[in-house]
């Protein structure tokens, strides 16, 4: 491949998810078929080296290797190759905040617990040196005990073992480099002995005492001058080789070193035998220690709150170009034409590094002069009227935004008052939702990320200390104030920068209410302390920064670090667990207490997005939803039928009752995780009957559902604090109401609504918001497997393989029958909507507009975006808009809200409904594209329009094209 001399952008995009189990090889397999569906663009995740057996590849152990795992250097180059030999573009993703550590597997951590603050790559990660905790002063503390330190020690299961050529501690699948100047520890125990039996004169002795005087003389691992640490890198390999040589050649000194190793592993019942290895521990650059106790001590920053992601520099020039190597020599090869940013606002300066990605990529491409010389997409969420930084040289987002604008299409706002009464009767929950979120983020800041709040807290109490006016400022009030403001921080972040003069008007609003918010919450707290962070955090930069303003943009800039992992812990990892009025809103990006959208809202945020963001992703599925498309479809019907539901739940839940557990005098599970697993049930259920095997996988899948839902929701109990008798008792619960070898009348009823109620309307919001995603304005992007029906939740159930070998079957088989069919796919069309529940349906509408799409790309790349205008009583019920260019158009048609809309009646519901047409479409007629039917506007006083009840004749859905 070679690079164009612009900047690629994709017109469809397809996610498939690298692993073990999906090789770059499985990727070449399907290649043929993706490109066959309409794709144009491969949208990868992370392929370079991560944690061995990672399924996802979000845990990098070593940016700079391909994972062996996933393929040779000459598997990937097939891959690429397939891919350019299909015209494919590649989207690859990159994970720029954090890398992996689990496992010993990372050679960078290594070296730095090997070589602490001394390290090369010590920079490199986002660790504290100097800690408010001084024990740990040059150290990392390393929380991967399964229980307290002694105990643990003392029960043998951290042992000293010596191979490889290096001392190495050992604990599970840990293993732990030991500190070079800690080897005299191990070799001069007992050396006296060894010297007398062998003689000082011996050589081996005299070499031993000489490695000895080596490995003192090291520099100390505190040492930062650069020459000095060049200097124990090198000796320290220097004095590693002699001892591995005196060791191999000599048995005396095997037998001495096994003696010491025995000795310092220690003798389980004797706690003084284990003073030797604890005294060796204490003199490593890491503390090991209890799992629990990180949330308060940890002192190097990680990927939310996950120990075994580490945060790193990127902004240091060093680590963004030892990271990005690699990954820019694909670029510049024509290997990958694109790059997705996971999570962009966990960075110190997202938009600083967005253009030094960028500035980057114009040194190795032709693409000197253009602005985004690469197609470049960030994972960023956004709040209630929040747009992305108008000034990132990015071409959009992931698409988050998009899913919950559709999603809200066919969810029926009119009966909002009719749910909010439903939940909160069957619940008992009055909480509104913005208190919820509230309350959950102040959890997330005292039960996980304690130690960020802390260290923020004593960062701002120093900057209180210089000025007479703050100094009276006590610590617990500064760190109760942050706690406070972030808690009501209305987005994920700010993005004030170290340069800036000004802060943006956007930056400071935002910072203004948060502020303003927690003083009215808190009268009791003088304003001045609130006051005295937002003046703080919205000063403007100082010409000639001294050491007093270095010292506010770093408060400043961890500050706005730490208010994204807690806004995102709060609200998509417990809140959306716990408010549980309609799931299908809560979603990753979603807002829940947004309602349904009308379509003139619809239209109006489409119609910006194609003005601002014409080329950022549509996604409907990705590997961070919680629940599927399809199934956040069926759930969506709820909406529409708040009596039928009301009186199911409340039958359901008299039925079940008798399964219930009582513990501590509480139910198990309670009314809203019960809520939560009716509508759970009703996204999911199968659309066929399913043999006893198959019916046994779908209960696991629920039930392990439940299980992280009870743990995310940190109520009856969490990851940190397991509760395995309530667990239980909701796992037991599942099964008797799933249990289908006995009479079973909920079972039996909640089937019969699902079957013939939600799942015919579901299905057919499932089909209507995929060809808007195929025909709106943005890249559409298909996440592995959907191309058929998926019913799959949140990770890891959506990680579960995929059966290509049944798409591509029926894709040969669809292929077949157009061809077949020829210009007239009438009786092909009616044939797939009878037999929807197969999924070839949905296969069909997007090989259909994606191959429509690919055909006429400038359409959609530069295509205006026309909604129309619909009349009738059935217009509500209706979202219709065109694409228009040059002399290319093509309109997309789809229902909503069919629950009660007399679809018995088929077509002729729509008689009474007709769509305009612009005075810009001027066609004398358009071909569906799903039947092949022409269709030709009815002229009237009016102007020109359609009737929906002939255009959905034979299909589903209109896609009616015009293209001289």
């Amino acid at each position: 491949m070679s690079s164009p001399i612009a900047p690629r952008i994709p017109l469809s995009t397809y996610r498939l998810q690298f692993n073990r189990s999906f090789t770059f090889l499985d990727a070449v397999a399907i290649i043929p078929y993706l490109h066959a569906l309409g794709i144009s663009d491969l949208y990868a995740s992370s392929y370079l080296k991560a944690v061995p057996g990672s399924p996802h590849g979000y845990d990098l152990t070593d940016p700079t290797q391909l994972n062996p795992e996933i393929g040779t250097e000459e598997e990937y180059q097939m891959f690429v190759d397939t891919l350019s030999a299909h015209g494919m573009g590649h989207l690859l993703d990159m994970i720029p905040n954090h890398m992996g550590i689990a496992r010993s597997s990372n050679p960078w951590w290594l070296d730095v617990l090997e070589n602490g603050p001394s390290s090369a790559y010590a920079f490199f990660f986002d660790i504290d040196w100097h800690p408010i905790k001084a024990e740990l002063e040059d150290k990392v503390l390393l929380p991967i005990l399964g229980d307290l330190y002694g105990l643990v020690l003392e029960s043998q299961e951290i042992t000293l073992v010596y191979e490889d050529d290096s001392f190495w501690v050992h604990y599970g699948d840990n293993r732990l480099p030991v500190a070079p100047t800690s080897y005299g520890r191990i070799l001069t125990h007992r050396l006296e002995d060894l010297i007398q039996q062998a003689g000082a004169e011996h050589p081996a002795v005299q070499e031993l005492q000489s490695v000895v005087t080596a490995a003192e003389h090291l520099p100390s691992r505190s040492e930062r001058d650069p020459a000095r640490m060049a200097e124990r890198n090198r000796e320290k390999e220097i004095m590693k080789k002699r001892l591995a040589v005196l060791v191999s050649q000599n048995p005396a000194i095997q037998q001495f070193l096994a003696e010491n190793l025995r000795l310092f592993n220690g003798t389980k019942g004797d706690p003084a035998s284990f003073d030797l290895l604890d005294d060796l521990l204490n003199d490593q650059a890491y503390r090991l220690a209890y799992w629990r106790v990180a949330a308060e001590e940890i002192n190097y920053r990680r990927f939310f709150d996950i120990n075994d992601l580490v945060a790193i520099h990127m902004e240091n020039p060093l680590v963004f170009q030892a990271t990005h190597r690699l990954i820019f020599q694909f670029v510049q090869r024509g290997y990958v034409t694109g790059l997705r940013v996971d999570h962009v606002d966990g960075l110190y300066d997202p938009g600083g590094y967005l253009c030094q990605l960028q500035a980057s990529m114009k040194d190795r491409t032709d693409r000197r002069d253009a602005e985004r010389p690469l197609f470049l997409i960030v994972e960023k969420i956004l709040g209630a009227g929040e747009s992305l930084p108008p000034d990132w040289p990015v071409h959009g987002t992931t698409g988050y935004d998009f899913l919950n604008v559709v999603n809200g299409l066919f969810v029926d706002g009119s009966n909002v008052s009719a749910f909010d009464e439903i939940y909160r009767r069957f619940t008992g929950l009055r909480m509104p939702y913005d208190e919820l979120v509230y309350e959950k983020k102040k959890l997330i800041m005292g039960l996980s990320m304690a130690s960020e709040i802390n260290v923020l807290g004593h960062h701002l109490n120093r900057l209180s200390e210089k000025d007479r006016r703050s100094r009276d400022f006590t610590l617990y009030s500064l760190i109760h104030a942050i706690r406070e403001i972030i808690a009501c921080f209305p987005v994920y972040r700010s993005y004030m920068t170290a340069g800036s003069q000004e802060v943006t008007d956007r930056d400071r609003a935002y910072i203004r209410l948060a502020a303003l918010k927690a003083k009215r919450r808190h009268p009791a707290l003088s304003r001045l302390v609130f006051d005295f962070i937002r003046d703080l955090l919205l000063q403007s930069a100082l010409d000639r920064p001294d050491d007093a303003e270095q010292e506010r943009v770093r408060f400043m800039m961890k500050f706005q670090q730490t208010t994204s992992p807690i806004t995102a812990k709060g609200i998509e990892d417990t809140a959306f667990y716990i408010y549980n009025r309609l799931v299908s809103l809560n979603e990753v990006g979603g807002d829940p207490e947004q309602f349904g959208i009308a379509v003139s809202s619809f239209h109006g945020v489409m119609r910006e997005r194609h003005t601002s963001w014409p080329h950022t992703l549509s996604a409907t599925s990705t590997h961070d939803t919680k629940r599927s498309e399809d199934i956040r479809a069926r759930i969506n019907v709820l909406s529409e039928m708040p009596g039928a539901w009301r009186s199911r739940v409340r039958l359901w839940s008299r039925l079940n009752k008798k399964y219930k557990a009582v513990l501590d005098g509480q139910p198990a599970p309670d009314r809203n995780e019960e809520y939560l697993l009716y509508q759970t049930l009703i996204g999911t259920w199968p659309l066929e009957p399913l043999d006893d095997g198959a019916y046994r996988v779908f209960c696991d899948r629920i039930e392990a559902y439940m299980d992280k839902a009870l743990h995310e929701a940190k109520l009856h109990t969490s990851w940190l604090n397991p509760n395995h008798h309530y667990t239980g008792a909701v796992r037991k619960f599942i099964e008797a109401i799933l249990d289908r070898t006995r009479p079973n009348p909920f079972l039996q009823d909640m089937a019969t609504l699902i079957q013939d109620m939600i799942v015919p309307v579901g299905l057919s919001n499932a089909l209507s918001q995929t060809l808007i995603k195929i025909m709106a304005p943005g890249i559409p992007d298909f996440y592995q497997g959907t191309e058929l029906w998926d019913f799959s939740l949140v990770d890891p159930d959506n990680r579960r393989p995929v059966d290509y070998a049944r798409r591509m079957q029926v894709m040969t088989e669809l292929q077949e029958a157009c061809r077949q069919a020829g210009n007239d796919r009438r009786v092909l069309a009616r044939q797939l909507r009878e037999t929807c529940r197969d999924g070839r349906i949905k296969l069909y509408v997007i090989m259909t507009g994606l191959n429509f799409r690919r055909a006429h790309a400038s359409l959609f790349l530069h295509g205006a975006y026309l909604p129309l205008d619909c009349y009738g009583d059935k217009k509500d019920h209706l979202c219709a808009f065109a694409r228009l260019h040059d002399q290319q158009a093509v309109i997309t048609v789809v229902p909503r809200l069919l629950v009660g809309l007399g679809m018995d009646r088929g077509p002729d519901v729509w008689r009474n409904t007709t769509m305009v047409l612009p005075p810009e479409l001027s066609a004398p007629s358009y071909r569906n594209l799903f039947t092949g039917e022409v269709l030709t506007p009815a002229v009237t006083a009016g102007g020109r329009s359609l009737c929906p009840a002939d255009v959905f004749q034979d299909f589903p859905l209109g896609l009616l094209g015009c293209i001289p």
